[in-house]
């Protein structure tokens, strides 16, 4: 998961049924980490991510805020903040201990259609799901996941690891794509060959109902326990877009607006230029994490898939291909 990055939390809220299919994710870093993103496709709904360019003055970000509900979520991130600054973490622009501004970058997606016209995130989601922060949570329909849908079936949140050498790369997507995750000829996911997940893939296509292309938008955050800069942490971002396109077709649409953040909480320094390979030294290590970041992006789409139940009238992967969990 995500959390054995060590100084990683992850809270969700969600409301499903009666009227309801959607909710928040926050990933908490209450010790700050320097932060990225990468942002792909026609339709992004953010909030601030100027402030992660590598020009721009603040280095730390104290949370990242994922959300359903398009744009109206992004109401979400104020109850992040209101959270964080109760607790004095964010960015000090005072002499004391309170006069901070907590660094909240935040994401949507589409999930509009799962619910009645209204029902969406607001603030006392994002502080909510702050108050459940811890390093263990759930996957499927939960958080952010609640109302997401890929392709013809239910998206969700899942979450990855990996771990290289001395450090730890972690994924965690709201995965809610425009293309499909799987092959329904099959029934197997396109990223199935990116990990064990203790389920035996159909050989049989599976007749769905046909869903009408909604606006949809992948979110997600890679977090590694190294020190990078906020370039070299764009590069992590950047990697783990092609983890997406590995596990969904078409990935990056004109109706997406993936989105996927990095966060580097510096326990671990990469080389600098020493030994054999000189000045390349810290530029392969930082490959080697793009790399991973690309194979626990993935592996997180396919589990958030796996994970999901069936909500707001669309179904799930383990309701259409039932045999493939024994």
């Amino acid at each position: 998961m995500i959390t054995d990055v060590p100084g990683v939390l992850v809270g969700h809220h969600e409301r499903v049924g009666d009227g309801w299919a959607t909710g928040t994710t926050v990933v908490l870093v209450p010790g700050g980490a320097v932060g990225a993103v990468d942002q792909r496709g026609g339709a992004p709904g953010t909030r601030e991510t100027n402030l992660l360019e590598p020009e721009n003055l603040v280095q730390r970000a104290n949370a990242v805020c994922l959300s359903g509900g398009s744009a109206y979520g992004l109401a979400a991130a104020d109850g992040v903040m209101r959270w964080l600054a109760e607790r004095n973490l964010g960015f000090p622009v005072g002499a004391q201990p309170h006069e901070v501004v907590p660094i909240v970058p935040a994401a949507v997606l589409f999930d509009l259609p799962r619910s009645e016209w209204g029902n969406r995130p607001d603030a006392s989601f994002g502080y909510a799901a702050c108050a459940a922060a811890s390093d263990s949570f759930a996957e499927g329909t939960v958080g952010a996941g609640a109302g997401a849908a890929v392709g013809s079936l239910k998206g969700g949140i899942g979450s990855a690891s990996e771990v290289v050498g001395e450090f730890t790369v972690g994924a965690l997507a709201a995965v809610n794509a425009a293309g499909e995750a799987v092959d329904l000829s099959t029934g197997r996911p396109y990223a199935a060959d990116h990990g064990d997940f203790g389920v035996t893939w159909p050989s049989r296509a599976a007749s769905l109902p046909s869903r009408r292309t909604d606006l949809n938008t992948t979110i997600g955050v890679v977090a590694v326990d190294a020190a990078l800069s906020k370039a070299e942490a764009r590069r992590i971002a950047v990697a783990a877009q092609d983890g997406l396109a590995r596990a969904v077709r078409p990935a990056h649409t004109m109706f997406d607006g993936d989105t996927v953040f990095a966060l580097a909480t510096g326990e671990h320094e990469l080389p600098e230029a020493s030994g054999p390979f000189g000045a390349a030294a810290r530029p392969m290590a930082l490959d080697t994490l793009c790399s991973a970041a690309a194979r626990v992006f993935a592996r997180a789409m396919v589990r958030g898939l796996l994970a999901a139940t069936a909500a707001g009238g669309v179904p799930a992967y383990r309701d259409v291909w039932p045999e493939a969990f024994g």
